[in-house]
């Protein structure tokens, strides 16, 4: 069997790449535990260096990777640019600061020493996912690799393309042989991976249902897992908003990546007294996206990354509309090639819609009319998901006491949620558990060592 990588701008297939046997996924694991021991015990000073490096060669070959990324799934070709800039990012701050994060810490006891060390637990499971091909494999996998453990990175089958990039980068870089690997192979190898005694522990960013089965699976074999899973964002606008603000990054936050981001806005709840003036302001930004080949820098609005999310997400869209949701901007697929879906918003959401408690992964926005700020609250904190979510108001002090009430792992105010290696990532309830990114971030992944010296 193959990986086939199909570019969906046009549908055309790209290449072919073959998936992995038994055989050649053992020596894979085989080659990755040789590696760990001398990895694991090796200076933080030299594993800094190295992280310090990856950046480099990724920003020397960024254009190319981001090619590649827009073609395999899609994005804008300035999006793609990005990406890769901000993987370089946390290359560095990893390299700065990782051996600050992993130095042992004394604390007071009855002994005449003590003190808690972070160690390497050995090799880590990352299953990655498609929308940020290279972001979010690389915000798995430094930190991991930073506090002295072994990767191997179970990619997204239809970017196979850029999980190969990820391995020939680390070792452009100078990383020894197996600390960093792409396993080619297929979801129905993944549970033998996760078992396989040279496994020491799993990280996942995918779907809730793939997060009960990884979740599950190295549940049986007692491994530690971090499950960053979907979300479904509040992006709250109260009445005091800057409401051209609010529109600005709403449009952005909702339609980047062709909305295909776990901490996208996706349901926007406004009260009464300004709705209709910030739909309006809203919608007149979304319509003026325009919907075309992602490598042409003119292009606002890149496809879906297949065919089969964007009929999907069009089954979301006709549920909403069949019971009583109205089209405002787009609604239906784009005829002719491509997965393109074109911008959307649908207003009056209710409660008993798909829309209401499902995650729609693509560019439309759902916007829920209620009539105050409690009212707002209780609809942002009425979700299965809890990964972001944001505010907007001109009183701070509001915002930030709104913020702290939001039932989420990150929570802004008048800003973008996004993901930054200064700060933990990660959600609670369907959105996961465990955090990646800052101090948090790398401490997933060590054993918290007591050390007691009478």
């Amino acid at each position: 069997m193959n990986f086939t990588a199909i570019n969906p701008a046009n549908g055309e297939q790209l290449k072919q790449y073959p998936m992995w046997d038994a055989a050649r996924l053992d020596a894979a694991l085989v080659l990755t535990a040789a590696a760990t021991p001398a990895w694991s015990t090796r200076p933080p000073a030299e594993r800094a260096a190295l992280l310090h490096r990856a950046g480099e060669v990724l920003l020397k070959h960024r254009d190319d990777y981001a090619a590649l990324m827009s073609r395999e799934m899609g994005k804008l070709i300035g999006e793609a640019r990005a990406e890769i800039e901000k993987c370089a990012r946390c290359c560095d701050y990893y390299a700065q600061h990782a051996a600050g994060f992993l130095a042992d810490e004394p604390s007071t006891s009855d002994a005449g020493k003590s003190y808690v060390a972070y160690q390497p637990l050995g090799s880590v499971l990352a299953i990655m996912p498609w929308n940020f091909p290279f972001w979010q494999a690389i915000r798995a996998a430094v930190p991991a690799l930073a506090a002295g453990n072994t990767v191997v990175l179970k990619h997204a089958d239809n970017v196979p393309g850029c999980g190969l990039a990820l391995e020939t980068t680390f070792r452009e870089a100078g990383f020894p042989a197996g600390v960093f690997q792409t396993l080619m192979i297929g979801i129905p190898q993944v549970e033998s991976v996760i078992k396989d005694p040279r496994i020491a522990a799993v990280t996942l960013t995918g779907s809730a249902r793939a997060g009960r089965a990884v979740g599950r699976e190295a549940g049986e074999v007692l491994k530690k897992c971090v499950l960053e899973l979907g979300g479904s964002d509040a992006f709250v606008v109260l009445e005091d908003a800057d409401l051209a603000k609010a529109a600005d990054t709403g449009v952005k936050s909702r339609y980047q990546n062709a909305g295909q981001s776990c901490i996208a806005a996706k349901r926007f709840i406004v009260v009464d007294k300004i709705a209709e003036a910030f739909v309006q302001e809203f919608k007149a930004r979304a319509a003026a996206l325009q919907c075309g080949d992602p490598l042409n820098e003119n292009t606002t609005l890149a496809p879906m990354a297949r065919f089969d999310l964007r009929d999907s997400l069009h089954t979301q869209v006709a549920d909403a509309v069949q019971h009583g949701a109205q089209v405002l901007l787009g609604g239906e697929p784009l005829a002719g090639q491509g997965a393109y879906y074109p911008p959307t918003i649908l207003d009056g959401i209710q409660s008993g819609m798909r829309a209401w408690t499902e995650e729609l992964f693509g560019p439309v926005a759902s916007v829920i009319r209620v009539r105050d700020e409690a009212a707002a609250l209780e609809v942002a904190n009425g979700s299965t998901y809890g990964l972001g979510g944001s505010v907007w108001t001109r009183d701070l002090k509001r915002g930030e006491a709104f913020a702290r009430r939001m039932q989420s792992g990150s929570a802004f105010v008048n800003g973008l949620v996004k993901s930054d290696p200064r700060l933990p990532f990660g959600g609670i309830k369907h959105s996961g558990y465990g955090r990646e990114l800052s101090r948090h971030g790398i401490h997933e992944f060590v054993n918290v060592k007591t050390v007691w010296i009478g």
